[in-house]
């Protein structure tokens, strides 16, 4: 991008955040259920549960997640500790390519994991530790740490190993976490990395902020967020994959380099409720609050280097 619209894109990405009502929207996605839950360890498990059904729908996923919490009961931590227990109130949920069963193997995994390390957090900053004192560069250190982390809860639930098929042969078992290494943008794990890093702001909670820095998190890239990046030049890469995530995490370090995943929660809310056009679209665009420096849009009209001005370009439907 040049100096220019880069400086006026940080400035439209900061007026977007600072408007978005960030707790109305919680309730409209699946991180709301994280924040029903009070200790640590509940609200690693739930957030593992919710990261990893986070595709397709919204309401349908938020209308699953919240039956799927209802069986497992008020506690999840205590309830993957009675694994027959647990297999028996999920038997007969689906969701998806899931079964219940799928589910309480990630969930039991998960909490025998988090019992002999303490919590997810500790584990996971076990394991980018281990990562970064084998020289690797830092985003490579961080999907290598994903790779063990997700390995050590497959292996404690009886899940599939990544590349492994399942003896069922269903695909379920296999997708609920995907294999960070093997180059895509595994976007439910990056998703989860960001809600349980990030500093507590409504919406992400911190747990992991004393031995995982912000700086470290990779963007969760998917559709919404991907069409965005391009059309605002954050990246030119076609694919959603792990080197996309990389372009366009740099490139939002620019704007703030302790904290990259900043704006992702309400980037993704706006490509969602505009559903960001990959070619110029009037109808769509309409209100869009990054306009200005698409790609898709003359930029006639917009006085570089003003503030008021791109912020009096921004309406009320960009949050």
């Amino acid at each position: 991008m040049a100096p220019r619209s880069r400086t006026e894109l940080h400035v439209l990405l900061d007026d977007i955040r600072a408007r978005a009502d960030l707790r109305a929207r919680r309730e409209s996605d699946p991180v709301g259920f994280v924040h029903r839950y009070r200790t640590t360890l509940d609200r690693e498990l739930v957030a593992l549960l919710a990261a990893s059904v986070a595709f397709g729908n919204v309401k349908a996923i938020r209308a699953k997640l919240a039956e799927l919490l209802e069986r497992i009961g008020p506690s999840p931590s205590r309830a993957a500790d009675d694994p027959e227990t647990l297999f028996a109130r999920l038997e007969t949920f689906r969701h998806r390519v899931y079964q219940g069963e799928d589910l309480a193997r990630l969930l039991v995994g998960a909490r025998r994991v988090q019992r002999r390390a303490g919590t997810l957090g500790k584990a996971f900053a076990r394991e980018l530790a281990n990562a970064d004192a084998r020289g690797l560069e830092p985003h490579l250190a961080l999907r290598e740490a994903l790779g063990v982390f997700c390995d050590a809860i497959r292996g404690e639930g009886g899940l599939p190993r990544a590349g492994e098929e399942d003896a069922s042969g269903r695909r379920g078992p296999r997708h609920l976490l995907a294999d960070a290494r093997a180059g895509s943008g595994a976007k439910r794990l990056h998703l989860f990395l960001r809600w349980m890093v990030r500093p507590a702001d409504g919406i992400d909670l911190g747990l992991w902020a004393e031995d995982v820095p912000a700086a470290r998190l990779l963007m969760p890239v998917d559709v919404h967020i991907h069409k965005l990046a391009r059309n605002v030049g954050l990246t030119r890469r076609k694919d959603v994959s792990f080197r996309t995530a990389v372009e366009i995490t740099t490139a939002l370090a620019a704007f703030d380099a302790s904290d990259p995943t900043r704006y992702d929660f309400s980037l993704c809310h706006m490509g969602m409720l505009q559903r960001c056009p990959s070619a110029r679209d009037p109808a769509r665009c309409e209100g869009c609050g990054v306009k200005p420096v698409c790609r898709h849009w003359p930029r006639s009209g917009v006085r570089s280097g003003s503030s008021v001005e791109l912020r009096r370009k921004t309406s009320p439907r960009s949050t």
